[in-house]
């Protein structure tokens, strides 16, 4: 009969860790990049403080179908994940959860200004 493992005890060590904005912004990019279905590349992203929290100003294009599809199939806009205004309500909640998850950031808000749109054939982005 073997005996059970001993238990892993978190140690704390002195020091701290931190995490460079440029990691952040990566971090934050990617994020939104998956949320609005397009590149991170294309995806602009600004922190400021925000009474001691972070708050993140994203600026970025979204997928959408194109215009003659959803002429021919209102349903196109449903499998893209709805409206373009729904879609970035829902993508606010979706980046300000992943960037904190990740990062250990606590985010007081996420701001996105759609810039622009991106014809997709695909659908929604998981």
């Amino acid at each position: 009969m073997s005996s059970p493992a001993p238990a892993v005890r978190a140690q704390v060590l002195n020091g701290h860790n931190r995490i460079s904005t440029q990691a952040l912004t990566s971090l934050a990019k990617a994020a939104a990049a998956q949320a609005l279905g397009v590149d991170a590349q294309d995806v602009r992203a600004d922190w400021a403080d925000d009474d001691g929290l972070l708050a993140l100003s994203l600026v970025a294009p979204i997928s959408a179908p194109p215009l003659r599809a959803v002429a021919l199939d209102p349903n196109r806009v449903e499998a893209f994940g709805g409206s373009i205004w729904d879609r970035g309500v829902s993508a606010k909640a979706h980046i300000l959860a992943t960037v904190a998850e990740l990062s250990g950031a606590q985010l007081s808000r996420v701001d996105i200004r759609i810039s622009g749109v991106r014809i997709s054939q695909g659908g929604r982005v998981q």
